[in-house]
């Protein structure tokens, strides 16, 4: 019966883990621009988790403390003050757009790069990356 059981369980794992291989080795979604769309205003206090993978170099996760009651706008802003804390400026040019949009875009020959929101703790701020 244990025979049985650790079989199932093998059948059960190979896929799984295949999976998980094939979707870690998927091509990153590369730009040399990203628009961060913020709607809402945050009802708890949390953190917003980014990561950023510029192509060929090392990632960099960007944590950004947001407080309850900050509107859309003064996420953005606080998106931006810590981006640039974050990121070279000779990279990376980091602006608020419409107040509630945050550009992040490539200077000079600084590669391609991937965004990601890896997490949010923020309640009732939604956060929607555009590739541009």
């Amino acid at each position: 019966m244990r025979l049985l059981h650790r079989l199932l369980l093998s059948l059960w794992l190979v896929p799984a883990s295949v999976a998980a291989t094939a979707q870690d080795a998927a091509p990153p979604d590369l730009s040399n621009q990203w628009r961060i769309q913020v709607s809402e205003s945050a009802t708890s206090d949390g953190e917003l988790h980014f990561l950023i993978s510029p192509e060929g170099g090392m990632p960099l996760e960007v944590a950004v403390a947001i407080k309850r009651g900050r509107g859309e706008n003064g996420i953005a802003k606080d998106i931006r003050d810590r981006f640039r804390q974050a990121l070279d400026a000779r990279a990376f040019h980091v602006e608020v757009e419409d107040g509630e949009d945050v550009l992040v875009q490539t200077r000079g020959k600084a590669p391609r790069f991937e965004l990601r929101l890896l997490e949010s703790t923020v309640g009732s701020t939604r956060v929607d990356l555009v590739k541009e």
